[in-house]
């Protein structure tokens, strides 16, 4: 798993100057999803429904600061209880407190949330004041290294040993290996022959960034107003160096991975292994004028999904939706192990070789810069996006795959978008959703010192790297 990788951005997928080749091959000899979607845009819940192969809504971990505690049965656990090896290296964004539980064998240098609690600014609803530290997604675009960069590689290297250690003890038990990178999250400060490589070619602008042509929608306006990136990218160039980075780190992340899955490789056990890669969640990077992520759109709320392996037909394309809830399914159903019993996805593996889906895919956003919650479920070819407190938008993603035209207000479409409304209501009720967000997050509140105490802490930006100082703003 990468982190905040949009699914546009690999060579596999059409991108006309990205630079993938690790994750193309790998591509290459099994099967691409490519409309892939993540439960939540956002890191931490994310990452709890990947884990738990359940619904945001279902499981009840709602934002940046309501992290995963293992108190809900994840897959990890699944296997662990089956007397399988499963072992995590690297970000893993749970709680991480003594007596958490989160059902690993081992986890090796983990990234849990900050201090076990998180961002809890993240935690205002309602009158949210514009957060600080906005100015780090623009001012740390450039060459060099971070410590995300740092932390990169100290994964890649403890994954490869990993995988030739248990080369020489090899056993009957199948073994789960999750390898969590952070790139290309920001900052975005990309290795400096990678940063170099995307500065010296002419980069277009992000799609429909000019302020005359960006389409407005409440929802975004507000996330926009309140994570206050937008405002400190100066000119073209501001742009195109994020940009840079953001390529950059993509390669670099790419680069990486291609090291895990040599070694893989050269250990000999590529041909009985599964291969699953996917980010938590995308990044707008400008397209519309948006930074970051926590938006529906293609860019932020879809991700790249690959399944390589056994079984698994080479070289596919599959434009059938799939999110992160069939993950779950997928990683058990090959270990031999016992399902969870709440699952709520379908294997990918199956998927795969032909099946019929049989679950709605959805995405959900309770979290910083909105007041309401907002819903995404694919219904055909459409994508219909409910919002609590703003009007929905509809897309048909088969004639408009670059959401250019919001079919919400068109009375040609006014059925199917009543269709979706439904579709969406027989999976979860929207307002009860909201209510019960809400209501855990004034709690979480509370336990936290209330409104000020959580508007006087500041904002990071980005949770720090293991063994790196927090900076609050």
């Amino acid at each position: 798993m990468s982190d905040e990788h949009n699914p546009k951005f690999m060579s596999c997928a059409g991108h006309p100057f990205i630079q993938t080749p690790n994750l193309d091959r790998l591509a290459s000899r099994g099967t691409r999803f490519s409309q892939a979607y993540t439960c939540s845009p956002i890191c931490v819940p994310a990452r709890a429904a990947f884990a738990t192969g359940r619904y945001v809504h279902e499981v009840g971990f709602w934002d940046n600061a309501d992290a995963y505690d293992g108190s809900v049965p994840s897959w990890h656990h699944a296997l662990r209880q089956a007397g399988h090896r499963a072992t995590s290296i690297g970000k893993l964004h749970f709680r991480g407190q003594p007596g958490d539980d989160h059902g690993w064998s081992e986890e090796i240098l983990p990234m849990h949330v900050i201090d076990g609690i998180g961002d809890i600014k993240g935690l205002v609803r309602s009158n949210i004041p514009v957060r600080r530290g906005g100015d780090k997604m623009a001012k740390l675009a450039g060459p060099g290294e971070s410590t995300y960069t740092r932390y990169d590689r100290k994964i890649g290297d403890a994954a490869c040993a990993w995988l030739q250690e248990r080369a020489q003890q090899p056993d009957d038990k199948p073994w789960v290996l999750f390898v969590s990178m952070v790139a290309p999250h920001f900052p975005l400060t990309a290795p400096t022959p990678w940063y170099e490589h995307y500065a010296a070619l002419d980069l277009p602008m992000p799609k429909l960034y000019d302020p005359a042509v960006r389409p407005h929608h409440p929802y975004t306006d507000e996330y926009a107003r309140v994570v206050d990136y937008g405002s400190h990218f100066h000119n073209d160039q501001d742009v195109r160096r994020a940009i840079a980075g953001y390529c950059g780190l993509v390669s670099f992340m790419d680069e990486q991975m291609g090291q895990v899955l040599a070694a893989l490789d050269q250990t000999g056990m590529r041909d009985d292994t599964l291969v699953i890669y996917t980010s938590d969640h995308g990044d707008n990077l400008g397209a519309r004028g948006l930074w970051g992520k926590s938006t529906l759109y293609e860019e932020s709320a879809g991700v790249p999904m690959i399944l390589a392996g056994p079984g698994i037909p080479a070289g596919q394309v599959l434009a059938e939706p799939v999110s992160h809830v069939d993950c779950a399914v997928t990683i058990l159903q090959a270990a031999a192990a016992p399902a969870l019993a709440q699952a709520s996805g379908q294997s990918l593996t199956e998927l795969a070789q032909g099946a019929t889906a049989h679950r709605p895919v959805l995405s959900e956003y309770h979290a910083i810069g909105c007041t309401g919650g907002a819903t995404l479920l694919r219904h055909g070819s459409f994508k219909y996006c409910h919002y609590v407190d703003h009007p929905a938008q509809l897309f048909d993603l088969a004639v408009d795959p670059e959401e250019l035209q919001d079919l919400a207000t068109n009375p040609a479409h006014r059925e199917t978008l009543l269709a979706c409304e439904a579709a969406l209501r027989r999976v979860l009720n929207p307002d009860e959703v909201d209510h019960r967000a809400k209501q855990r997050q004034q709690d979480l509140l509370a336990a936290h010192g209330g409104r000020d105490a959580a508007l006087a802490r500041g904002d990071l930006g980005f949770t720090p790297a293991p063994g790196t100082e927090a900076a609050f703003n």
